[in-house]
């Protein structure tokens, strides 16, 4: 019965890293080939702001920058991120340390609730409420960078604040009891002492977090415009990686150029998620606790 269950996990972690790497071969020969066989400079598709796939010879041909998109994805979760973090982690707090018991009976539930919620009712919800909201009080047709970042904030905030919730849990009681024996206050002690006990965990919730906004396709595509250029405030409509190869890659021709460049911007959000996994080990290896 052992060797079973020692076959049985060994056979999962085998299938897991199988999977991980032939999806990072695939990625990476599909990304590349656009730069490989189908000539497009990586120098101009990385800093170019010019995404014209079906420009004609006489305005010098397609062209593929892929900068409005790549800054579209980094602004729009790095503003995400800036809402769910404070939330997250400040819910975690309330429930940890603040309310009472029936508090985190109240809280805890609603945190599971939004993370069972469908992306696309969140969406949706943003496309009927928010939208209009941000066009009848701020101009413009609503469609905006804002949208995108409120939702996406929304959503990430489940992720944030259970990391968050479990960070402060598992301190341990003897923080709290020293600091309020030499006589600091519950704000002191959550202030200066747990908060930077637990920063380390707190930090990876937000990262997780942003790792999910960074990814995501389908609500940020009902709320943000999908404009193939860079916004200048907030209330302009944006795009990012992963609206752009949801919006086309349905229109191409597998293994033409206009495809190629698709599975290109594909590849960015993979080594995006390489980036994000190296910076949350990193903040693992810091723990204290």
């Amino acid at each position: 019965m052992e060797r079973r269950g020692k076959f049985l996990v060994l056979f999962s972690a085998l299938i897991i890293i199988s999977a991980t790497i032939a999806i990072t071969i695939f990625l990476g020969s599909k990304g590349l080939q656009s730069f490989i066989q189908n000539g497009v400079n990586v120098i101009d598709f990385l800093t170019s702001t010019n995404w014209n796939p079906t420009g004609s010879a006489e305005s010098g041909g397609p062209t593929y920058g892929a900068v409005p998109f790549i800054l579209g994805s980094f602004a729009v979760t790095f503003l995400a991120a800036l809402i769910a973090a404070p939330l997250g982690i400040g819910s975690a707090i309330f429930m940890t340390e603040i309310a009472p018991s029936w508090g985190r009976r109240i809280l805890q539930p609603v945190i599971e609730l939004l993370v069972g919620i469908p992306s696309v009712v969140y969406g949706f919800i943003g496309l009927s409420v928010l939208v209009p909201f941000i066009r009848n009080h701020f101009g413009g047709n609503g469609f905006s960078l804002l949208a995108g970042m409120i939702v996406l904030s929304i959503m990430i905030l489940p992720t944030v604040t259970s990391i968050a919730t479990d960070a402060m849990s598992s301190l341990p009681k003897g923080l709290r009891e020293s600091s309020y024996a030499i006589g600091a206050t519950r704000w002191q002690t959550i202030w200066r002492v747990l908060i930077p006990a637990a920063s380390p965990t707190l930090l990876t919730a937000i990262v997780l977090g942003m790792a999910r906004a960074f990814g995501e396709a389908l609500a940020v595509q009902m709320v943000i415009g999908n404009v193939r250029g860079i916004p200048n405030s907030l209330f302009d409509p944006a795009a990012t990686l992963t609206t752009i190869i949801t919006l086309n890659m349905g229109h191409t021709t597998f293994g033409s150029v206009d495809n190629n460049v698709l599975w290109s911007l594909a590849l960015i959000l993979l080594a995006m998620s390489f980036v994000f996994i190296i910076i949350i080990r990193y903040l693992s290896s810091r723990r204290q606790f």
